[in-house]
């Protein structure tokens, strides 16, 4: 465990630390033509054999690194102004699994399916997913009813929002309240209940308007109540043992 927390360690100094924007911004530039890039590639690998101290490990060093480089200029050579943020996203998720392959390969690690029959990890991945797509889908559908876009013969004004801010903001106060419960921390619920008050409740008084008010309060206590059933049912699957 130690190796992959090294590993780790070595490439958010290379992607994040040692890389100025000006330079991010010339690699973007100049894509595969760009020196950087080739620098940047290097520097991984020498940051993997400083902190892993084993001269040994270069073999894997070296894959990394060159994987590293292929998944970088792969990057700059497809994205697009539009696509940056999701390029992004791939481009570190890709880094992070080909070094916890080298990693598992390295430390000859056998993969185990029986986790695919634990209770506990089974429960826990089902309400992380419920979390993720279908609570938001329920409470979409639930409170559809009273939208304030649907009320006839009055058209009311909302407070402006980013795009899909409220769905992003749900699935981020679920999994904290999924997390608080797995880890027998109510009172950050109480807490993030507060916090949401203060900073939404008290924006939607400048919209004077009841309706709206009672919409997004009826979404958020919805939004709480799906969170906190599903916690206490996914805590009972991790706390006892059931027959199949």
């Amino acid at each position: 465990m130690v190796l992959l927390l090294q590993l780790l360690i070595a490439h958010l100094a290379g992607d994040f630390f040692l890389q100025s924007n000006k330079l991010v911004n010339k690699k973007e530039q100049l894509k595969w033509r760009s020196g950087f890039l080739y620098i940047h590639t290097v520097i991984h690998f020498v940051l993997m054999l400083l902190l892993t101290a084993d001269i040994h490990f270069w073999k894997y060093a070296l894959v990394i690194a060159l994987l590293h480089l292929v998944i970088d200029g792969c990057k700059l050579q497809f994205q697009t102004s539009e696509t940056k943020r999701t390029w992004f996203i791939v481009d570190q998720i890709l880094h992070v699994i080909v070094i916890v392959a080298a990693w598992i390969i390295h430390q000859q690690i056998g993969l185990e399916l029986s986790a695919l029959f634990d209770q506990r990890i089974l429960a826990l991945t089902l309400a992380v997913l419920f979390i993720l797509k279908p609570a938001s889908l329920i409470i979409k559908v639930v409170i559809s009813k009273w939208s304030p876009r649907s009320s006839p013969g009055k058209i009311i004004t909302e407070v402006e929002s980013l795009e899909n801010a409220g769905q992003l903001i749900g699935i981020m106060e679920r999994l904290l309240i999924l997390t608080f419960i797995l880890l027998n921390k109510w009172e950050g619920i109480g807490f993030l209940l507060g916090a949401k008050s203060i900073f939404r409740f008290g924006d939607l008084t400048e919209a004077k308007d009841t309706k709206l008010t009672e919409y997004v309060l009826i979404g958020t206590l919805l939004s709480f109540i799906i969170a906190i059933m599903t916690g206490l049912v996914a805590s009972y699957f991790l706390l006892h043992e059931t027959v199949n």
